[in-house]
């Protein structure tokens, strides 16, 4: 009767041993387990923070590509304006060379030092509006 005893003891024993195994090892699965989902979490919300940066740099470039564009067909409009006053004015001034080469070569000599003055102006405003 005391061998029974003693091998149901043993069992007992046996079983709350590995009931106390069992658990350690469950513990530490579960440790794990929340050390991982936290390491997850954290990368997810790496991951996010670069796709918003990602994204706003990919707006701030977008906005800056817009700008540019805007700048530069304003700039060809300009350009194409100053090209057509331009003719204009060459067109002007060689009509008022031929009348006045025709009529009086006094008052042609004074128009072309009109004209050369008013380019020697025209590039010193030009100086002093790029400084």
């Amino acid at each position: 009767m005391a061998i029974y005893f003693y091998i149901f003891a043993a069992f007992i024993g046996g079983f709350i041993l590995a009931f106390i195994i069992q658990s350690l090892a469950l513990a530490k699965i579960k440790k794990e387990y929340k050390s991982n989902l936290g390491l997850l979490e954290s990368e997810r919300l790496k991951k996010e923070t670069a796709q918003k940066e990602n994204q706003f740099l990919i707006q701030s470039g977008d906005a800056a590509l817009l700008t540019t564009k805007d700048k530069l067909a304003k700039a060809i409009a300009h350009i194409k304006l100053i090209d057509n006053d331009i003719l204009l004015l060459q067109k002007s001034n060689e009509e008022t060379e031929m009348l006045l080469a025709k009529g009086e070569p006094a008052l042609h000599d004074m128009k072309l030092k009109l004209i050369e003055a008013n380019n020697t102006i025209a590039r010193y405003k030009a100086q002093l509006g790029e400084k």
